[in-house]
């Protein structure tokens, strides 16, 4: 007998039932393709990221590299984490497309992280602010252009 297994494996909503959880994610472009480090693509993730709450997600720290973005949101006990995902990447991808990139944009799925506690969100994001460094677009970490703070997150 041959059994199926999901190539994710599924959620566990029941843990979080009366918090909301807070992620560190992060996904990449097909082909890992530098389409992203651009005003233009930066201005579109600042619109929908600020509009985040009318959604339910709160997005707090953030990086957009060339190709790839790392970020950090919270998001209420009822929304859904790979649909709110889904809708970031399908805007991202109507401007790459008005930028004329065609499609495919986006890596398969996504890697996500549920933090566990306030020394772990430090943690990630250290790592996460010097990755421009490490990748020599900048000299120092507050010198990247595609990357701040939308909502202040404060580990609960």
């Amino acid at each position: 007998m041959t059994r199926r297994f999901p190539r994710r494996p599924p959620r566990l909503p029941a843990i979080f039932q009366n918090t909301d959880p807070f992620y560190f994610v992060t996904f990449n472009t097909h082909e890992r393709l530098p389409l992203l480090a651009n005003e233009t693509l930066h201005e579109t993730w600042l619109t929908f990221a600020r509009r985040a709450p009318d959604h339910g997600a709160w997005v707090g720290r953030y990086v957009v590299m060339p190709d790839h973005i790392h970020l950090f949101v919270r998001l209420s006990a009822d929304t859904e984490f790979a649909p709110w995902v889904q809708s970031l990447k399908m805007v991202l991808g109507k401007e790459l497309l008005r930028l004329g990139h065609q499609k495919p944009h986006w890596q398969e799925g996504f890697f996500d992280h549920l933090l566990r506690s306030g020394e772990s969100y430090e943690q990630k994001w250290e790592y996460v602010r010097q990755n421009p460094v490490r990748k020599g677009l900048c000299e120092q970490p507050e010198d990247w252009p595609y990357q701040g703070e939308i909502t202040p997150l404060q580990w609960l």
